[in-house]
């Protein structure tokens, strides 16, 4: 079987599965931000008077983090919020990080951050890139409210299909000035954004791994731009390190696929001959190297999100911009991914900076990615931006146009003001 058969098998109590076979698998980790709200309606009236409605499955497993629309842009947000805080406060749930400078941060670094995740966990979450932490070995994926509902009142996802498992080997040392993020956009540009539908892939080679978790992170949080359920790597001693430094101290039991597993598909990739890769306008697998579409004018450079907001993200843009200044036309925006990176930047000197080029730090948040809050753009305005979505009106505007790239492209296009390579003497 490969790794996320074994994990539904163990999750629903069978010796093996098989593609194709429907389950009702049960959950390790659920997960919501202020789609909670929405969550809440849905468990009200789905098991209202059937005696589920005064009690959770099991609120230890249930995390909520608010990240979306932080500080509330409107009196709405904020009446949804403090609607979440009070069935929290109810309901006893633990892992609810609040807006707050102490514990905060974008959902998907938090439940890394914080150790929630083992190798082997089924983990579910209203929003698309819960695929995240199949990072850490985890079967993780997007569910609806509907679904989320049921989660919390009987502890199991109803109806879950066995997946078909795509199979992708990346060999090679990637080159200098490409990062993982350049990677994804390499695979999902090669199989495009439908080639994965209703699959898992799973990430092997040598690339992968002695890739860090920060990098595994973006992979397997952008996988669902290639349409898939899941992304997932196996377990290993990055994994086990990364956790412990999470502060996780039970053993650690990874799932890795058994020899003979069957695949739908294998793919092999050579990442030493990947150069800088930009999406274009307006689908993510509308992906072309950086140099097909170096020198278009940007107007706004975004870095940050779950994709690329971690502290590697923001020491690779420092260390570009330290000593230079933005571009005059262009503003840059900086939203590191939790507040424990935020203040590792600020100790390291990343935001001082950052703010000596002229760019804007911003508080973590999901809010300018999505396009509902800090950061919208113009009519006829270009962003180039680390985040992991650029259709038509995905930050804020129809009108807009979003380019989407890794961290080093995005602070050497700062400088120029235009698309421009990392990579010196390729202006």
């Amino acid at each position: 079987m490969t790794i996320v058969e074994k994990i539904l098998a163990r999750a629903s109590g069978q010796k093996s599965v098989k593609p194709g076979d429907v389950l009702e698998p049960e959950v390790d980790v659920a997960m919501s931000h202020e789609n909670a709200a929405l969550v809440i309606n849905q468990y009200d009236e789905v098991f209202s008077g059937t005696g589920l409605e005064t009690k959770l499955w099991n609120p230890d497993r249930i995390a909520i983090i608010f990240d979306h629309r932080v500080p509330a842009e409107s009196s709405k947000t904020a009446t949804n919020q403090k609607k979440i805080r009070n069935f929290v406060k109810k309901n006893g749930i633990k892992k609810f990080h609040d807006i707050r400078s102490d514990e905060g941060g974008i959902c998907h670094q938090i439940i890394a951050e914080y150790g929630y995740i083992r190798p082997g966990y089924v983990v579910v979450g209203t929003d698309s890139h819960t695929t995240t932490h199949g990072a850490f070995g985890a079967f993780s994926f997007g569910i609806g409210a509907t679904e989320m509902a049921s989660v919390w009142a009987l502890g199991v996802v109803l109806n879950v299909e066995v997946p078909e498992t795509i199979k992708i080997i990346v060999k090679g040392k990637l080159p200098e000035n490409v990062y993982p993020k350049d990677l994804i956009l390499h695979i999902i540009g090669k199989i495009s954004a439908q080639g994965a539908n209703f699959k898992v892939i799973e990430f092997h080679g040598d690339t992968i791994e002695n890739m860090p978790m920060s990098g595994r992170l973006v992979l397997c949080n952008m996988s669902v731009e290639a349409g898939a359920t899941s992304g997932i790597i196996p377990g290993d001693a990055e994994t086990a390190g990364y956790l412990k430094a999470a502060g996780v101290t039970d053993k650690i039991e990874n799932v890795l696929p058994d020899a003979d597993a069957k695949y739908c598909g294998i793919i092999e990739i050579d990442a030493s001959k990947l150069e800088p890769q930009i999406a274009c306008p307006h689908t993510v697998d509308n992906v072309k190297p950086i140099s097909e579409v170096k020198g278009v004018k940007i107007d706004q450079i975004v870095i940050g999100s779950c994709t690329n907001g971690r502290i590697d993200d923001l020491e690779i843009a420092a260390g570009i911009l330290k000593g230079k200044k933005v571009a005059r036309e262009t503003r840059m925006l900086i939203f590191p991914a939790s507040w424990s990176i935020y203040k590792d930047a600020m100790k390291k000197g990343y935001l001082e900076i950052f703010s000596e080029s002229g760019a804007i730090i911003m508080n973590p948040g999901c809010g300018c990615c999505l396009g509902i809050h800090q950061g919208a753009l113009g009519d006829g305005e270009v962003a180039l931006s680390t985040t992991n979505r650029n259709f038509k009106g995905r930050m804020g505007n129809p009108k807009g146009e979003v380019y989407l790239c890794s961290p080093a492209v995005a602070a050497a296009s700062a400088v120029a003001g235009y698309i421009s390579s990392p990579v010196k003497g390729e202006n």
